[in-house]
């Protein structure tokens, strides 16, 4: 199974009266192993409920995993909050992530070596530790899959809001720590867009 064959745009919501699906959880942090019979290395459907994880992706590739391949990860809610968080120790151990919602507001936290594409739809907001460490290394919105690289897919009407996880640190960006960066001029220029500075009053 490899992630470059996923319909990355298209999400036909199943009827289910648990909002889990094979077992995955909801909250919490959880290791991403490789699934060779599956669609996705990881895959949960939470309808009426908000999400809050860590999504630790592995630091050596598992036996009879593809060397192209990306590790895949899809989300679906409806209204609730999505709150994701992508950990990884290398760089080499690409992803793919989905991200599917009808209103609900998505925050993401992306890996401070991310090199890859970004998709996304409606407004966004980047975090001052996004913008100095991971925004030059996207591209947004561009047509074609990003092969042997970094992706991630998010429909959604509500808000979506970027932000990092440092690498470094094994932890969520220091907000105030970026922001700082930002006032005495040592980092990149902010793109057109709203920055979220209230990450410096919230988790």
């Amino acid at each position: 199974m490899s992630s470059e064959g996923h319909s990355t745009y298209s999400y036909e919501k199943l009827s289910v009266s648990s909002p889990l699906l094979g077992g995955f959880p909801i909250r919490g942090t959880y290791k991403v192993k490789y699934q060779g019979d599956a669609e996705w290395d990881f895959q949960v459907e939470a309808m009426d409920v908000p999400i809050d994880l860590s999504l630790n992706l592995p630091h050596y590739r598992a036996r009879h995993q593809p060397v192209e391949h990306r590790m895949s990860m899809f989300v679906a809610g409806e209204s609730e909050a999505i709150k994701l968080k992508v950990c990884r120790t290398l760089s080499r151990s690409r992803f793919f992530l989905e991200v599917q919602a009808d209103t609900s507001d998505v925050t993401v936290w992306l890996p401070s070596d991310f090199k890859g594409q970004i998709h996304y739809g409606g407004k966004a907001s980047f975090s001052p530790g996004f913008i100095n460490r991971v925004l030059k290394n996207v591209r947004f919105n561009e047509a074609g899959e990003a092969r042997g690289q970094d992706e991630v897919v998010i429909e959604t009407m509500g808000h979506v809001s970027f932000r990092m996880w440092d690498m470094d640190a094994g932890a969520p960006e220091n907000c105030t720590k970026e922001h700082l960066k930002r006032i005495f001029g040592c980092s990149r220029k902010q793109p057109a867009t709203l920055i979220d500075w209230d990450c410096l009053v919230r988790d």
